[in-house]
């Protein structure tokens, strides 16, 4: 076996004899993993998830003892999101939840729920503690309290009987009024 070279006497082509199979050793690596691609025009945003809402809201419907509303989503909007829960204890209720991707690229989701309003906003948004709205505004011919802390997502509310309704995220006023009125627009869904 050769004796190494002092240090002094070592150059670049030593240098890149030590590299080259480091780089050969991490690009096989990467292919076997796939987890490289090349995309010269920068990186692009894979489509968000999307979920069945008219078949959520179908089996929410018939699996509940309160009203479930299917709203008719505006043009652009996509449901990406759902789930369903018990909530505020053995004296609660359960929630019903669909979330929204708006034609603007905001998240808006709606819960349907049968727990009141001080069980239900504290849930939906663990932000606010749900002791008092700071607002109400009239959509969609129903009254929504407004709850919102500074620098928080808000969150409308609308108890309509045996079911409240609760919408919040990052979408605009517009994008939230819009969900308000596409909600109450709809009849409930017969289980």
């Amino acid at each position: 076996m050769p004796a190494d070279k002092p240090r002094h006497l070592q150059n670049s082509h030593d240098l890149i004899l030590s590299i080259v199979p480091l780089v050969l050793i991490s690009l096989a690596l990467a292919g076997l993993a796939r987890g490289c691609s090349f995309s010269p025009g920068g990186p692009t945003a894979a489509p968000p998830p999307t979920v069945d809402s008219a078949q959520i809201y179908i089996d929410d419907a018939a699996a509940e003892s309160y009203p479930i509303r299917e709203p008719a989503m505006p043009d652009g909007w996509v449901a990406n999101s759902s789930s369903n829960a018990k909530i505020g204890g053995t004296a609660g209720g359960t929630v019903v939840r669909v979330g929204y991707i708006t034609s603007g690229g905001s998240y808006l989701k709606l819960a349907q729920s049968s727990a009141t309003v001080q069980q239900l906003v504290p849930e939906e948004v663990d932000t606010l503690d749900g002791s008092s709205a700071s607002g109400s505004m009239v959509v969609g011919g129903a009254t929504w309290d407004v709850y919102a802390k500074k620098g928080s997502e808000s969150a409308w509310v609308s108890d309509l009987g045996p079911v409240r309704l609760l919408i919040t995220g990052s979408g605009s006023d517009a994008e939230f009024a819009q969900l308000a009125t596409a909600v109450l627009a709809q009849p409930p869904l017969v289980g």
